[in-house]
């Protein structure tokens, strides 16, 4: 099996596991504060595991790098909180779509802090995304049969989601400072700092008191943390940046799909042009779509044979 293949398989895995989260998330049956704790403890112990076995915990960290992984951690952090919060008020699938305006928050910050020339190719995809965005705001979750399943805090879900998005841009910011370190080192800096902040808010007075609660909550540290991470970042070291970012769609789809087949949430036909939209307008991004025929360089006289 070629590198680019074993890759192909190993980014589909990562997202078709991403795509999943959704559905353990609900079906803890835990406050999301708890929920990300104990994400966070179990993927942290997963992840220490791999360092170590790795050889990556020996003269790499510097206090640099953990102060920058840190900061990117409280906002990844704060990212979970806002996504597994909005899925129970917005649904699994309106959720994702509006996450998946990260790309646009990515444009953003460049223009405005690392000057980066914003195209008419860039303006159009970020317009699009918005009359999207518009599309699945402006339809009431009571707007068709099956909607009315989203919860009552619709707007407040969406509110979340977008938040979740601004975060994860936050975090990738940050984490570009960061080149050159290990993801997997970054990973557990992150979810270490996870513990620390939300250790003072979890509930150990109640906690869940059956084996199904735990399988769900170790599930997502140890598979949709740990192992997604190995199975992403092995990904990004065999894949072309134009392939990572087309299998990267797999997580929305698929949280879609578990949306519909396990919860029933089926949306209304303005909600699935506004989802569609941004998905389309976040691939043109991610992937470089023009949307303008640009004109061929005129060939010198010496280059005609």
């Amino acid at each position: 099996m070629d590198s680019t293949t074993r890759g192909t398989i190993e980014m589909t895995a990562a997202m078709a596991i991403l795509g999943t989260i959704g559905w353990f998330v609900v079906m803890s049956g835990q406050p999301i504060m708890d929920v990300v704790f104990w994400r966070c403890a179990f993927g942290a112990v997963t992840l220490l595991a791999i360092c170590a076995t790795a050889g990556l915990l020996r003269g790499r960290l510097s206090l640099r790098i953990v102060a920058i992984a840190a900061l990117g951690g409280a906002a990844i952090v704060v990212n979970w909180l806002l996504l597994f919060s909005s899925f129970s008020r917005a649904s699994i699938s309106i959720a994702t779509a509006v996450y998946n305006t990260q790309p646009f928050m990515l444009v953003g910050f460049g223009a405005l802090f690392f000057s980066e020339r914003l195209t008419m190719t860039k303006l159009t995809w970020l317009g699009i995304a918005f009359a999207g965005m518009l599309l699945i705001v402006q339809a009431s979750p009571r707007a068709g049969p099956d909607a009315g399943n989203v919860g009552a805090d619709y707007f407040t879900g969406i509110a979340m989601a977008l938040g979740a998005a601004f975060f994860w841009a936050v975090a990738a910011i940050v984490t570009k400072k960061l080149r050159g370190t290990p993801p997997h080192l970054i990973a557990l800096i992150q979810v270490c700092v996870g513990v620390v902040m939300l250790a003072p808010f979890a509930n150990f007075s109640q906690l869940p008191a059956d084996a199904w609660s735990w399988t769900m909550l170790a599930t997502l540290g140890v598979v949709h943390t740990g192992l997604m991470y190995i199975l992403m970042y092995g990904a990004i070291q065999k894949l072309p940046t134009h392939l990572q970012g087309s299998l990267s769609f797999i997580y929305p789809v698929v949280a879609i799909l578990v949306d519909v087949v396990a919860f029933g949430h089926r949306l209304h036909p303005t909600q699935i042009v506004g989802a569609a939209a941004i998905l389309i307008a976040a691939a043109g991004m991610n992937l470089g779509w023009s949307l303008w025929k640009q004109k061929p360089p005129a060939e010198s006289p010496q280059a005609i044979r």
